[in-house]
């Protein structure tokens, strides 16, 4: 009768026991799952959620797209709607700092992940506006020195079947061209530092930081602002070729109508300018990297 009552005590304790461990684990918050639908690396499961910073991702299309431009050719461009959408974007803190031109992989001792696929809008705001957010990150303390991310056509809403729209009007003398332009074709790219007037992406235990996607639409359009042999010039596209192809003052049409009207040469260009349309920065990304 003893050792039953024995027995039954040391079952009671080991249940209690367990369900207050369980208690416990319940009421802790997962660490590494913001509110949003985002999905972080596991290689920061175990941090402390004291340590844990916010990671911000935002996207920049700059004054090019909220201000306008005016291209290689004269044509004074004017943005409704510049719609990208991303997916599948992570930051990495590399070591060593990864060179996109220099072959070889991003060697990653931790990483965040935004596992998501949205489209944003680069037109909005005005020449003092944020770049747009996209998302948060709960992450590790560190510097986020590498960035990648895909360019994947949308599944809904406005841009269905695209990666990237471009709506506006571009203006010449007399002559006014309202366009529409659809790019379906997937891109991914793999991005190293982020280059400007601050260093961005180095999070403090605790702290804030951003990294960003930026888009250069002077490498399609050209800069009328600068010479006419400066490289941003000669490697563009410029607006002529496609001002050839509108009717009746619109131009409406795809990567395959593009490929139908263009020239060969002038086809090649606009390829070539959207593989290098996207930075951190003023930092230079490769297209078409296998991603970690």
């Amino acid at each position: 009768m003893k050792r039953r009552t024995v027995l039954l005590s040391v079952a009671m304790f080991v249940l209690g026991a367990a369900a207050l461990l369980g208690c416990r684990q319940g009421k802790q918050p997962p660490l590494m799952e913001p509110k949003s639908d985002i999905a972080v690396d596991s290689a920061f499961s175990q941090a402390e959620s004291s340590q844990l910073g916010t990671l911000e991702i935002r996207a920049n299309g700059e004054d090019f797209v909220r201000r306008g431009l005016v291209s290689k050719d004269g044509w004074r461009i004017k943005f409704e709607h510049v719609y990208v959408n991303l997916s599948d974007i992570k930051a990495y803190q590399a070591d060593p700092p990864f060179d996109p031109f220099a072959g070889g992989d991003i060697q990653a001792v931790g990483a965040v992940h935004l596992n998501q696929s949205l489209t944003v809008d680069l037109a909005l705001g005005d020449e003092e506006a944020a770049p747009i957010l996209v998302g948060q990150l709960a992450a590790q303390p560190g510097r986020y020195n590498a960035l990648t991310w895909k360019m994947l056509p949308a599944d809904r809403g406005p841009t269905a079947g695209s990666v990237l729209t471009l709506v506006g009007l571009a203006e010449r003398a007399e002559r006014a061209i309202r366009f529409t332009i659809k790019v379906n074709q997937p891109y991914t790219y793999a991005c190293g530092d982020f280059v400007g007037d601050q260093r961005k992406g180095i999070l403090k235990p605790g702290g804030n930081a951003d990294l960003e996607v930026t888009f250069h639409f002077d490498h399609l359009f050209g800069n009328g602002e600068l010479p006419a042999d400066d490289p941003v010039n000669t490697d563009a596209l410029g607006f002529d070729p496609l001002a050839v192809l509108a009717d009746d003052g619109r131009l409406q049409g795809d990567l395959g109508m593009l490929k139908e009207g263009l020239s060969v040469s002038h086809y090649l260009l606009l390829e070539s300018a959207l593989s290098g349309l996207a930075h951190v920065g003023e930092g230079h990304c490769k297209e078409g990297e296998a991603l970690p």
